[in-house]
């Protein structure tokens, strides 16, 4: 049995049986690995618990609410933050192996690069890679900001870089990707409209090319082919939603918009 580390893996999820056990098996370096689930109504639950796994049930109340109820369940301070559709390279286990393993003096929180996996491929540009996100803290030195949407882990201690990936299977094909902009680009909106921000043409407009621009032009995601065209134009267009559905909230009284952001979630984090 190879030696596990003391850290503790947490995973949210919600339907999520498709991509579960490779998730955990990947994670099994781990001394305790937390599932906290929201309502799945597949067997995402039964097969975390067969896994190894700890399963946490709690209602939604936003990515960062949930990730910052789960570490009060976590037995180390050492928090590996993963969601269900991302695996832990071999690479990277190693990397997280040697640093937990020697005598260096080490930092509060790490980085690591997030290599994305879309329409059968790599994607290698356009702002995907190597998107560097915090998700090896210790959970006594910081905390998780924001609302639903973008949250953040914020700390007071040093910041440190890893240099192995996390395998992102995001989206299981366009459609999916399609589907969750639309749910995206709702809670942005919201968001908006919290924040005392107004809607105007010239910012649907301009913000929806400065998208396009950015990622398909200055992140060159040219590079990438027509995978790469196609997820430019659709986070341009998700842009063009999130500000077109700030128009609607300002003017049309729309009684789904005052729903809790839990009858809200997708079929999937």
């Amino acid at each position: 049995m190879q030696s596990q580390l003391s850290i503790t893996a947490i995973v949210l999820t919600l339907n999520e049986q498709s991509h579960i056990v490779s998730c955990l098996r990947s994670l099994s370096f781990c001394k305790q690995i937390l599932v906290v689930d929201s309502g799945s109504r597949d067997a995402t639950c039964q097969l975390a618990r067969q896994n190894g796994a700890e399963v946490l049930e709690l209602q939604w109340e936003g990515f960062a609410a949930q990730r910052n109820k789960a570490l009060a369940h976590a037995t180390n301070d050492w928090i590996l933050s993963i969601d269900a559709d991302e695996r832990v390279t071999p690479e990277l286990e190693a990397e997280l192996a040697q640093l937990f393993t020697s005598a260096g003096e080490r930092a509060a929180a790490y980085t690591m690069p997030r290599k994305t996996i879309h329409f059968g491929r790599w994607i290698r540009h356009g702002g995907w890679y190597p998107n560097r996100l915090v998700r090896l803290f210790r959970k006594s030195q910081g905390s998780w900001e924001g609302g639903e949407l973008h949250e953040k882990w914020e700390t007071s201690g040093k910041v440190g870089a890893l240099g192995g990936d996390i395998l992102h299977f995001s989206f299981s094909d366009f459609s999916d990707q399609v589907e969750r902009n639309n749910l995206y680009s709702t809670l942005g909106a919201q968001k908006l409209m919290r924040q005392g921000r107004k809607f105007t043409f010239a910012k649907l407009v301009a913000k929806t090319l400065s998208k396009f621009i950015e990622t398909y032009f200055l992140k060159r995601g040219f590079l990438d082919g027509y995978p790469g065209l196609f997820i430019s134009v659709s986070a341009a267009y998700s842009v063009f939603l999130k500000w077109a559905k700030l128009w609607e909230l300002e003017r049309v009284p729309v009684e789904g918009s005052k729903q809790e952001i839990a009858q809200q979630l997708p079929e999937k984090i």
